[in-house]
């Protein structure tokens, strides 16, 4: 499990697949100046609800990996979720279609 921190000490942990996914989406954007609102479903044992966090390329943030190795990443999905950061709602997971996998991150950022 990896885990986004963000910079008023949000913490939310991912599977290190999905987190990789979501790091491309949001650096992609954030070098472009771009903010953004990001939500996720949080732990049943903080609830099971919802949270929100307005992402902007002034705070800082981090991606901790817990795996040993990069994981490969799929060029559709990163599509998807980045349709979704790009739309009213924000960026949010949504499940990994079927598509072409590219074996670094370099090929889609």
């Amino acid at each position: 499990m990896g885990k986004f921190t963000y910079s008023m000490g949000t913490k939310v942990d991912f599977d290190d697949r999905v987190l990789a996914h979501l790091q491309v989406v949001i650096s992609n954007k954030l070098r472009r100046g771009e903010s953004f609102l990001f939500t996720w479903r949080d732990d049943a044992s903080l609830g099971d609800g919802r949270t929100s966090v307005w992402l902007n390329p002034n705070l800082a943030m981090s991606f901790k990996y817990f795996g040993s190795r990069p994981p490969v990443l799929n060029r559709s999905w990163v599509e998807a979720l980045a349709i979704t950061a790009n739309s009213t709602t924000g960026l949010y997971v949504v499940p990994e279609p079927a598509g072409v996998v590219s074996e670094t991150s370099a090929d889609l950022l």
